[in-house]
């Protein structure tokens, strides 16, 4: 029986290649790490290290805010909606700041009109979030 020539290595070599497409070729495939192909991978395949908290579609919390509140503003001047703060996605503390926003408009839309009542929401709600935002946020746990 002959056991140096090709056909004696296939049975050998089957399991080994099998093995070894089973180690590589799932790095994308449901890594729990992120590791994989995909945008942000390094020629080995695998991602590199990213901050624990850093998210490039995460906005700043101030602009978040901002753009939270404006719409709720909106739709409360509109005739829309008055929830409370929590159907909104507000904190307590923003949907004060809406409050007073719809306040002004309204206010302002009589005055001026509904254009200058939409300036006015968003340039407060601008300035306000800014300034809820300016030293890191509330303290006062995830109500405020």
């Amino acid at each position: 029986m002959r056991t140096g020539g090709a056909a004696g290595r296939v049975p050998v070599l089957g399991p080994a290649l099998l093995i070894g497409a089973l180690l590589t070729g799932c790095g994308g495939s449901g890594a729990p790490d992120g590791a994989g192909d995909g945008p942000g991978a390094t020629e080995a395949g695998h991602r590199g290290p990213r901050a624990p908290h850093a998210s490039p579609a995460a906005p700043p919390p101030e602009d978040l805010c901002a753009r939270l509140v404006a719409h709720w503003s909106r739709k409360v001047l509109a005739g829309e909606t008055y929830g409370d703060y929590q159907s909104m996605g507000l904190s307590n503390g923003q949907y004060e700041i809406a409050r007073d926003i719809v306040d002004a408009a309204r206010a302002e839309k009589k005055r001026q009109g509904a254009q200058a009542a939409e300036r006015l929401v968003d340039r407060t709600a601008r300035e306000r979030c800014e300034e809820r935002y300016r030293d890191g946020g509330p303290s006062g746990g995830p109500w405020s």
